[in-house]
């Protein structure tokens, strides 16, 4: 007879063949994802929501019908939360007309290819629960990323690589911002779905080389032999963490040869490094990434997610926004105008954003180059491009302060339900079931698909 726990695992095995059976819902506009997580929280305030207003205001505090008694982090709850105007000048690009911060010159060139999503909003005011939430739809650990979640509906063309890629950025100084492993992570799926980091190193990928010595071919015999203990030891319990198992030897295999040739950026000309800056030819940092994403992109590995730390500027804002700006403004927009003429955009959705934005108040003196502005959830901005978003659009608005949403707001779970239409997939029909709930990334509470910037 059949244990119990052999009946529970082969249900649930048959429950995600069924998922994966009836994906997508409907047409895709988007076969691949580039998500651009700049961690730490980038302020809109100087980058992308202009407000001219805030000058007659300096120093001024903010008003109580404002604030409505918005909590702050606990680095201002004792000061008085007086008005930083914005730092960086603002100017116009395209035939949009878009206005963004002076920080942002290469992105100015690319901006009627963009579509400015100014009415985020957010429900986590720290930073590891916001990004945790930003990334897997709940704040607390646990979920499946929503990488993860694009890996087990879609899967990957390319069977040499992962479905799922992550890139951390190489700091030139040491960072402050931990990158957790869950930000990523599978959660309660099948972890042959969480991301896989390639690394800056000798080896991209971690325990993917063979012993010195090992033919090829022994290698061959012994991973054969191995699948077929695997495969009796499945078919006796079915439990799908063995089917993993047998993947991932597999994809290793093949990620022996697949790997090397992705990560050699020698056969690529001069004019790419010069498009994507000077910083591209460093291995590991952001601009490199941007490349190897590009690469990816054609590659058809199904999500592709680079990270990108230290926008938390709780002081100094001036020179260590600009910094972040440098390191991330040219390889952004390289991205979007090398996708572009690759013909690859029709049909990649490219995603830049961190997890909130920053305070409209100074953080310290207020008029001081010290200054810097404390986390803010109550509205940021994000951009898109790509695949089925309306190219040049300015979506949502904020108050005068840029402090709460005034038009359009768009919560964390509308966009992941965006991101799901633009895959093919209705966020509300996707599940998986996980003791005894059927689970789905964009939860319980209410989601819709942000139809405004759809094209």
């Amino acid at each position: 007879m059949h244990s119990r726990r052999l009946f529970l695992t082969q249900s649930l095995g048959a429950i995600a063949l069924n998922a994966m059976d009836a994906l997508p819902h409907f047409p895709a506009k988007a076969k691949r994802v580039i998500f651009l997580t700049q961690s730490g929280g980038p302020s809109q305030i100087e980058l992308f929501d202009h407000k001219p207003g805030l000058m007659k205001l300096a120093g001024q505090e903010l008003p109580d019908s404002v604030r409505q008694g918005q909590r702050v982090t606990t680095m201002t709850a004792n000061q008085k939360q007086l008005i930083m105007p914005p730092v960086a000048k603002f100017l116009r690009h395209g035939k949009s007309g878009t206005e963004l911060g002076e920080w942002l010159p290469h992105l100015g060139k690319v901006v009627d290819d963009i579509c400015l999503v100014k009415s985020m909003h957010t429900d986590q005011i720290n930073h590891a629960p916001a990004m945790t939430q930003f990334l897997t739809g709940n704040q607390l650990p646990g979920r499946p990323s929503l990488g993860a979640w694009t890996s087990y509906g879609l899967g990957s063309v390319n069977k040499n690589l992962p479905d799922y890629l992550v890139l951390l950025s190489k700091m030139q100084r040491p960072s402050d911002q931990p990158l957790y492993d869950h930000y990523w992570g599978s959660g309660f799926l099948p972890s042959r779905y969480q991301g896989v980091k390639l690394r800056n190193a000798k080896d991209p990928v971690l325990y993917l080389r063979d012993p010195e010595g090992l033919p090829r071919p022994l290698r061959r015999q012994m991973l054969d032999g191995l699948a077929e203990l695997n495969q009796r030891r499945l078919d006796e319990t079915g439990d799908p963490e063995i089917a993993t198992r047998i993947r991932q030897y597999e994809m290793a295999y093949r990620m022996q040869a697949s790997v090397p040739e992705l990560t050699d950026l020698s056969n690529e000309p001069d004019e790419v490094f010069n498009l994507y800056g000077p910083d591209s030819r460093r291995p590991g940092s952001y601009a490199a990434n941007c490349i190897l994403a590009r690469r990816l992109a054609e590659r058809d590995v199904r999500f592709i997610q680079l990270f990108h730390p230290d926008w938390d500027h709780h002081s100094r804002l001036p020179s260590w926004c600009t910094a972040r700006c440098r390191d991330t403004d040219q390889p952004s927009a390289a991205l979007v105008t090398d996708l572009k003429r690759r013909g690859l955009l029709d049909d990649t959705l490219v995603v830049w954003g961190g997890e909130f934005g920053r305070g409209v108040a100074g953080q310290g003196q207020w008029d001081s180059i010290e200054a810097g502005r404390d986390h803010h959830p109550r509205c940021f901005t994000i951009w898109m491009a790509g695949a089925g978003v309306k190219p040049g659009l300015s979506y949502g608005a904020t108050d005068d302060f840029s402090f709460n949403v005034a038009e359009n707001p768009v919560h964390v779970r509308d966009l992941h339900a965006t991101i799901l239409q633009l895959l093919g997939i209705d966020h509300a029909k996707f599940t998986f079931r996980f003791q005894g709930l059927d689970f789905r990334l964009t939860g319980v509470e209410p989601a819709r698909v942000v139809k405004g910037v759809l094209s």
